[in-house]
């Protein structure tokens, strides 16, 4: 527990990940509090979308321990299903169904998972498009839509699940700069609301003013978790502080 006496959500125990040879986690022990805004920053290869897919368990860790609302997780496809729908994902590449169109796209989890009716289920759909600014959209397909209109439609389904947590695969790293802006506004808008977020990201600026806690990934440990003032001001790792002075001499020069 930390010492503002929030819930604990998640816990990581010991966590290490193997593909073959290669260990791309390392023994990595950190919790989540009801409420948190936890950014995961690293170089590429840091490991650090492997560690969100272990949390959701997309990839099975190799050691260690999950732990949920104080139980550990269960290891049968059943358990991990009735799980996933506690603590959702938004991908990277947005996973939407191209053959369904955007309201049936956030209507397909709650309907087969959660079995709403289909009259909740649309309630829900278009209560959480209208609050990513997609309603207009809902009999459009994923192919008429930009980068950014995808990716609120998939934190939108997301959202239709009423999760515990969220978790956020690198959200704006297949969009054009310009579609950027639009996503990040609705995850600080959520991030308002309470919900508690996982994010993956290389958007130092949106880190540094969401986040409630950042961690730094490096080599497939965590070498830092901060509090974003003193993550960006005063981080106690000599890796952390290369990986910062490069971030704000390259924000330098882009200005």
């Amino acid at each position: 527990m930390s010492d503002n006496n929030k819930k604990e959500i998640i816990r990581v125990e010991e966590l290490s990940k193997n593909f073959g040879e290669h260990q791309v986690l390392r023994k990595i022990d950190f919790s989540v509090n009801k409420g948190d805004v936890i950014c995961i920053l690293g170089s590429s290869g840091s490991g650090k979308s492997t560690l969100l897919r272990c949390i959701n368990q997309l990839e099975k860790q190799t050691y260690g321990k999950i732990y949920f609302d104080g139980k550990e997780l269960g290891r049968t496809q059943r358990e991990i299903n009735v799980y996933r729908s506690k603590v959702g994902m938004v991908f990277q590449s947005f996973n939407l169904f191209n053959n369904m169109t955007v309201l049936k796209n956030c209507m397909a989890g709650t309907r087969k998972v959660l079995h709403l009716s289909k009259e909740d289920a649309h309630e829900r759909a278009i209560s959480h498009l209208r609050s990513v600014g997609m309603a207009p959209f809902i009999n459009a397909y994923p192919a008429q839509l930009s980068g950014g209109q995808k990716q609120r439609v998939a934190i939108a389904r997301g959202l239709c699940m009423d999760p515990e947590v969220l978790l956020f695969d690198e959200p704006t790293s297949a969009l054009d700069p310009e579609m950027v802006g639009e996503v990040l506004n609705v995850m600080k808008s959520l991030a308002k609301t309470g919900l508690t977020m996982l994010i993956v990201t290389h958007e130092m600026g949106f880190a540094r003013d969401v986040s409630t806690r950042v961690l730094f990934m490096d080599k497939g440990y965590i070498v830092e978790d901060a509090p974003p003032e003193k993550f960006f001001t005063a981080p106690e790792n000599a890796r952390t502080k290369e990986f910062l002075s490069r971030y704000i001499s390259d924000g330098e020069r882009r200005s």
